[in-house]
């Protein structure tokens, strides 16, 4: 069990630090919500993990992955929400072109808004990004077999897997939350953040772009 477990440990480190919505979510929250907000939305994403191993765990992504039409509709959910993400961050780019007139170049004082529904919204969001990916269903559908020992438990094997890949990804997340808090003098500064949002926001829109066209060929 040992062996499987340090074997899974370091497959998922290389899945965890791989850029991909998570990364990018996590990025746009630390920015423009602060280092707690961000910190909660790492949380949402582990937290998906934990839904997608349980859903595995009882056969449910077997059926996502025999069902063309299940798998696609729920890309196509993934996909709207990571476009409406990418867009809001675009719309705070425009708009804050307009309000960054006056202070052009200064320094923020340090602060991050507060995000409208506090720690929970942004625990939701990071759990709807990782619940509505369900590549993340089916990669565990067919990594985690290949950890789980002859003889071991299914549903208790699998979710201690999952918990590695978890704690891996708040791990990851955490640091880079931590990393733009450090520099959060720098990228508070209005220029820098209305390229920042730009950057991000067409991240996630291409990302999300890029999931429907691959649903509609």
């Amino acid at each position: 069990m040992l062996t499987s477990l340090i074997g899974f440990t370091v497959v998922a480190a290389l899945l965890t630090v791989s850029p991909g919505p998570d990364f990018a979510v996590v990025l746009r929250t630390a920015l423009g919500s602060g280092r707690r907000a961000a910190l909660c939305t790492a949380l949402g994403i582990a937290g998906g993990c934990f839904v997608w191993g349980l859903a595995g765990a009882v056969g449910l992504t077997a059926m996502l992955a025999a069902s063309q039409a299940a798998y696609d509709a729920l890309r196509v959910a993934g996909a709207l929400y990571l476009v409406w993400l990418g867009v809001q961050a675009l719309r705070s780019a425009r708009h804050r072109r307009g309000a960054d007139a006056a202070a052009a170049d200064e320094p923020a004082d340090g602060g991050a808004p507060a995000v409208p529904g506090g720690p929970w919204r942004a625990f939701r969001g990071g759990l709807l990004t990782n619940v509505l990916n369900p590549k993340v269903g089916v990669v565990y559908l067919s990594l985690l077999p290949q950890f789980i020992p002859h003889g071991a438990p299914v549903v208790a094997t699998t979710m201690l897997l999952v918990t590695v890949h978890a704690v891996l990804g708040v791990l990851w997340l955490g640091g880079v939350t931590l990393a733009v808090h450090r520099a959060r003098a720098v990228l508070q500064r209005p220029r820098v953040r209305r390229r920042l949002d730009q950057a991000t926001g067409g991240v996630l829109v291409a990302l999300g772009a890029a999931v429907g066209f691959e649903v509609a060929r």
